[in-house]
């Protein structure tokens, strides 16, 4: 049986906009996330992750649903998703993980997103972060 795989992300949100990005490697719209580093918190990984993918400096907002799934190659996977506060931004610059950006309005975010349990953390962010 193979370990579970733990990752962390976010739900990056700014002036009311939501942040997406499309992974070339899968060419998928999602939320940007990332594998635990070794020694790392979900919470660390959250905030490095959304920092890597999206060029955004982020405060951590409330803990929203975890999701669970395989991955590509058949590992259980857990991810630990915040609601994420922008402190601060680079221009974005794409990279080998990530070649798109959007800021989207909440609806056409949660539309843009290749999975469903994407779709279901950006109402559960705007909820925390918005309402």
């Amino acid at each position: 049986m193979s370990k579970e795989v733990k990752a962390a992300g976010g739900v990056p949100v700014k002036d009311g906009l939501v942040a997406v990005v499309h992974r070339p490697k899968y060419d998928d719209w999602t939320l940007p996330k990332g594998k635990l580093d070794s020694g790392e918190s979900f919470e660390e990984a959250a905030v490095r992750e959304v920092e890597e993918e999206a060029s955004l400096t982020c405060r951590l907002g409330p803990e929203l649903s975890e999701t669970h799934y395989h991955d590509n190659k058949g590992r259980p996977k857990v991810v630990r998703w915040w609601a994420m506060e922008v402190e601060s931004e680079v221009p974005f610059e794409p990279n080998d993980e990530v070649d798109e950006l959007r800021w989207l309005e909440p609806p056409e975010a949660a539309a843009a997103l290749t999975y469903e349990r994407d779709r279901v953390l950006v109402d559960e962010a705007v909820q925390a972060l918005i309402a």
